[in-house]
């Protein structure tokens, strides 16, 4: 758990917390290159969030190379490339 997951898991009711993790989970970072991993698995919060084409730059573990990242949400599907 990053920093700001274990502040607001001792701050906030298990069930709110729960919810969080969920909604975390549900946003996904797309490397270029294809590989993805939740915003929860990079230590991040996004909970309510409905932008669309959000890009972050970030280092990729599969390529190794520091690429923009795309955001998506998984139930909602993949945006347009």
């Amino acid at each position: 758990m990053g920093f700001f997951q274990r502040l607001f898991a001792a701050l906030l009711p298990k069930d709110t917390m729960a919810a969080l993790e969920a909604g975390s989970r549900d946003w996904i970072v797309q490397c270029p290159c294809g590989h993805e991993r939740s915003v929860w698995e990079l230590g991040g919060i996004r909970y309510g969030g409905k932008s669309v084409g959000k890009r972050t730059l970030l280092k990729c573990p599969k390529c190794g190379k520091r690429k923009w990242h795309r955001w998506y949400q998984k139930s909602v599907g993949q945006p347009p490339t």
